[in-house]
């Protein structure tokens, strides 16, 4: 099993910046990919960045440029600093844990995160 365990959530103005942070727990594979996704009521969730235990990161094209994924694997945490944040960035944002040796992926509690004035 793994645990997640997500922060740094909460409101922020338009052009503001925030920072989650996400740390797993359990047993945690060699080989795995962690990352974010943003959900919003009535919508599909969706790929916000994700990030490879080997560093290679993977960004929407709707965050990139303006997001950033990095990773601590020494501390099982991902983070993701969020700049340039505008309304259409509030969502409801889950962290993700995938690996190849597990049948299904693991997902965090959730934290919300409101861009608005």
């Amino acid at each position: 099993q793994v645990q997640l365990v997500e922060s740094g959530g909460g409101l922020v103005q338009p052009g503001g910046s925030l920072r989650l942070s996400c740390r797993a727990s359990g047993t945690i594979d060699s080989i795995n990919i962690m990352g974010w996704y943003r959900q919003d009521p009535g919508k599909r969730r969706e790929l916000v960045a994700t990030i490879t235990s080997g560093g290679s990161p993977n960004y929407a094209g709707s965050v990139k440029g303006r997001f950033t994924i990095s990773r601590d694997n020494a501390m099982n945490t991902v983070y993701l600093q969020m700049n340039s944040l505008n309304p259409e960035d509030t969502a409801v944002y889950f962290c993700l844990y995938r690996s190849p040796a597990r049948p299904r992926d693991y997902w965090g509690q959730g934290t919300q995160v409101t861009v608005s004035s």
